[in-house]
């Protein structure tokens, strides 16, 4: 089972648009950054210098509208196995309390060498790091 990390989140006027609640690119932000987020705080000091992570692809379902001054926290866990250079993310953004997200993600990584910007496999030991 792989670990879900947990973040709160401020939603900052900002954040809101002219509909009076957060933003749809918001979310995607806030996916990257909870992504980032937890691969500083589980990846060795060694892997976050030697690796980097690109998007290739995200999927996002907007369930319900999160406004100014509501409570909101993000929760990301990722695949148990990747494939090949790709590891499949996942995020649930919403309400603190709610059972329900805001926000359902869906997110593939590809892991590039940090020097050579080449694809690399995702190696057991960060696997096991996650999972």
């Amino acid at each position: 089972m792989a670990e879900i990390f947990t973040q709160r989140i401020i939603v900052d006027p900002s954040d809101i648009d002219e509909l009076n609640h957060v933003n749809n690119v918001v979310y995607l932000r806030w996916a990257q950054e909870i992504a980032i987020a937890h691969w500083s705080t589980r990846g060795s000091a060694e892997m976050v210098q030697r690796f980097v992570w690109v998007v290739a692809r995200h999927e996002i379902d907007y369930r319900a509208p999160l406004m100014l001054g509501d409570e909101v926290e993000a929760r990301t866990w990722v695949s148990p196995t990747p494939q090949g250079a790709l590891w499949a993310r996942h995020v649930e953004i919403g309400k603190v309390g709610e059972a329900k997200p805001s926000a359902a993600i869906l997110s593939s990584w590809c892991l590039l060498d940090a020097a050579t910007r080449r694809v690399k496999r995702v190696p057991l030991e960060i696997v096991e790091r996650f999972v």
